[in-house]
């Protein structure tokens, strides 16, 4: 898209992030648009069909586009109570891990210590492109000793903003800078036992600014089609948690755009 297609295209987005168009509401004809951005009706299908790919807008009707409702008709149970939690201990504890025991005391249950780990502030991004594909490291872990497919991503630096981090780690380990970011999830890994909150983040769009710097995480750099994800994900080589909660939301995003671009 040209400069004035993307400028078009970050302002809807902009409208709906900070709710000038919340959830359900329907969005000006194509017609309006046209007028109010000033762009041609052309062009302005190329953006709103981006912004459907990317689940940002949904389509009812022949061009009626709408923010999607992220209304549920799940209700959260109100009668449950929390643990007593009775103190907690450190029993060991380094710049990247500390294990500790907490004194814990469910509802009706007698109290007892239990293993808690805590890890880093994690961020973590899947970069797109407007190919259809998402910029992705081939990488050795010795922990599961075996290659794999991770998305960029490290430790937020104390004082440091996760999207922040989520730009500098995808620049670091793989030469390309992110033109944006979008926070879409924060997840936990292991919630049972680890306490290390990842922040999930997806960028449109990147430019090439040279070699990884970071010679320690970088592996092989490609831009992997989304359409070979399911395969991969099949074989196992997949790694990360943060990695498939990544994709799986990004593939779950399209896959919710072509059903409402189909119903229209």
């Amino acid at each position: 898209m040209g400069p004035k297609s993307e400028r078009v295209y970050d302002t809807i987005r902009e409208w709906v992030r900070t709710g000038k168009y919340p959830p359900g509401d329907k969005l000006p004809s194509e017609r309006t648009l046209s007028e109010q951005l000033d762009i041609g009706r052309t062009a302005l299908r190329q953006v709103l069909a981006r912004l459907l790919a990317e689940g940002v807008i949904t389509v009812q009707g022949r061009s009626s586009y709408r923010v999607p409702d992220q209304s549920v008709s799940v209700e959260a149970p109100d009668d449950l109570e929390r643990w007593q939690i009775h103190g907690e201990r450190t029993v060991y504890d380094n710049r990247w891990v500390k294990l500790t025991l907490a004194d814990v005391e469910p509802p009706g249950v007698e109290r007892f210590e239990h293993h808690v780990v805590r890890l880093h502030h994690v961020a973590i991004t899947a970069v797109l492109d407007e190919q259809d594909r998402v910029l992705m490291l081939w990488r050795y872990r010795f922990v599961p000793d075996c290659f794999g497919w991770e998305l960029p991503g490290g430790i937020v630096d104390a004082g440091e903003e996760p999207a922040t981090t989520a730009t500098r780690e995808v620049e670091e380990e793989t030469g390309w800078r992110p033109e944006r970011v979008e926070h879409v999830v924060t997840f936990q890994p292991m919630v049972g036992m680890v306490d290390s909150p990842h922040e999930v983040y997806v960028a449109h769009g990147a430019s090439k600014v040279g070699e990884p710097t970071d010679l320690e995480e970088a592996g092989h750099v490609a831009w992997v089609p989304l359409a070979d994800i399911p395969g991969l994900m099949a074989r196992g080589e997949l790694m990360g948690s943060g990695t498939l909660v990544a994709l799986l939301y990004v593939l779950a995003s399209r896959r919710n755009a072509e059903r409402s671009t189909s119903r229209s």
